[in-house]
């Protein structure tokens, strides 16, 4: 595991701390406050279960069976009973550090103090990631409302010793197994644990976390793209003017502009627009308006970032515990807020990876290119160049315009009625990983064209930055030549944008890239 240690508590988490944990294995220590109110919290369901009156959660069933009284010899049972049966996920695993997510962000939940768990339950759920135990949750079971209820599910189910798991080295195992050799207890739960454990919207929230973060990188390398085709198509640096772009003062088009001065300043290419013998006037509109599709997106995901800052500073249960000891039932279970966010998330991706398609399709046709080469072959006709490239980015940019469609604008009933919307909101997060995953490929293919384009365009040398830029894609990929297999040279581009080593590239010239 990482060496980072992320304290958990009742504050709220950071995002690079949740990146941290999920992503880079970082463990987790529960703080001292938290186990404070953990047990605090836990002596109000104690009391309140000793009662004969019923109060929901504690001492009843739940969803539309609430209004049974459950006798306190069958409490035990009805906790492993509700996390049994809601341990319904069907299709493929999810990722690795999505569970991770999901379990770090109801680790925080439970460390609030509202929640009502015994300290020990925290514990446990702490010690399996620490000895990196991830359970197996599916792709489907979550409407998003009442929570993520069966991925959740299936990490207590992991919690409580039973179900599958995958173990620090991938292994796929039973829970009750690796638990044993990691030298965890399964966690034994009392009145309202099971619900506690599985009624929060932890995974879409992690699933948006995650999303912001790959989102933040994408967006300067579409910037990154966007330049480099502005220079292989001959295009003009001057829209890109501070003044120009002040007069519509949207912070993210500010953001874009101020990254391609950057990337664009002492280009060769630019310089030759300067003189009075220039007779270009305006470029196309997928270079000309890059600052304002791209700073639309970075607007759009800043708003994203506030919701996922008021998440993760939430306390997401049903019922919760109020430091003067009421159990209250509530509605904040319901994910619409995250899920609105994933599916406008979805949209500027969409766009902006459709905005880098035409770029590229304008570097292909030597009609519009300038005098580059048909599709940049070495000897088009005999050589096809980067013809089907293209056919690759369009393919996905078709795809990520039907992910755009919303997963939030659809609710069907569930729970007898009881349930009778809910938000969707997981399915909205798992379209927005497929849709940021796409995004990267699509401005991998463009800036794989780009870098060719501009190798093609000499004596002109473009700018220093994006110059780097082209020299850290040639240690991975060659320049123009004869036909070769694209796929691995695809996919190498894009590890190299995913990873951020292009943009660091460039920012050896620029400095930091917004």
């Amino acid at each position: 595991m990482g060496g980072a240690v992320v304290e958990v508590g009742p504050e709220p988490l950071a995002f690079d701390q949740v990146v941290a944990v999920a992503r880079d294995g970082a463990a987790v220590a529960l703080s001292d406050e938290a186990l404070k109110l953990m047990a605090a919290s836990r002596a109000h369901i104690e009391e309140l279960a000793a009662r004969p009156t019923p109060v929901y959660g504690v001492s009843t069933g739940f969803g539309a069976m609430a209004t049974r009284h459950i006798e306190p010899e069958l409490r035990e049972k009805l906790q492993v009973n509700v996390v049994r049966s809601h341990a319904a996920g069907s299709g493929p695993e999810v990722e690795r550090e999505v569970v991770r997510a999901m379990m770090l962000l109801r680790l925080r939940t439970l460390a609030s103090g509202h929640t009502g768990v015994q300290p020990r339950t925290a514990q446990t759920l702490a010690a399996l990631l620490n000895a990196g135990i991830t359970p197996v949750v599916h792709e489907h079971g979550s409407l998003g409302c009442s929570g993520d209820l069966a991925p959740l599910s299936h990490v207590a189910l992991a919690l409580i010793g039973e179900g599958t798991v995958r173990d620090a080295s991938g292994g796929l195992r039973p829970a009750a197994e690796a638990l044993a050799d990691a030298g965890i207890e399964p966690a034994v739960l009392g009145a309202k644990e099971g619900l506690a454990l599985i009624n929060g919207t932890d995974g879409m929230l992690g699933m948006l976390v995650l999303a912001i973060a790959d989102l933040r990188c994408l967006l300067t390398a579409a910037d990154l793209a966007a330049a480099m085709s502005v220079e292989a198509l001959l295009g003009t640096d001057r829209v890109f003017a501070a003044d120009l772009q002040e007069l519509r003062p949207h912070p993210g088009q500010a953001v874009s502009a101020a990254n391609l001065r950057a990337l664009l300043a002492d280009s060769q290419i630019m310089e030759s627009h300067r003189g009075p013998d220039c007779t270009r006037v305006q470029d196309a509109y997928s270079l000309r308006c890059s600052p304002q599709v791209h700073g639309a997106a970075r607007d759009t995901l800043s708003h994203a970032e506030l919701v996922a800052s008021r998440e993760l500073a939430s306390a997401i249960d049903n019922p919760v515990v109020l430091p003067d000891g009421r159990v209250e039932s509530n509605g904040n279970f319901h994910g619409a807020p995250v899920a609105y966010v994933l599916d406008f998330l979805a949209i500027p991706v969409a766009d902006v990876a459709s905005m880098s398609e035409r770029r590229t399709d304008r570097m292909l046709d030597r009609g519009r290119s300038g005098g580059l080469p048909a599709f940049l072959a070495d000897d088009p006709g005999v050589d096809s160049g980067h013809m089907i490239a293209q056919y690759t980015q369009a393919g996905i940019v078709s795809e990520l315009k039907r992910l755009a469609a919303p997963a939030s604008a659809d609710s069907i009933p569930s729970s007898a009625m009881q349930e009778d919307h809910v938000s969707m909101g997981w399915n909205a997060a798992r379209k927005l990983r497929r849709a940021v995953d796409g995004l990267a490929q699509v401005v991998a293919v463009e800036i794989l064209t780009a870098a060719r384009a501009l190798d093609l365009r000499t004596p002109l040398r473009p700018g220093p930055a994006t110059g780097a830029a082209v020299a850290a894609l040639r240690r991975r990929v060659p320049p123009p030549g004869p036909d070769r297999h694209l796929a691995p040279e695809i996919a190498a581009a894009t590890e190299l944008v995913r990873d951020g080593t292009l943009v660091a590239a460039a920012e050896t010239v620029t400095g930091p890239l917004s």
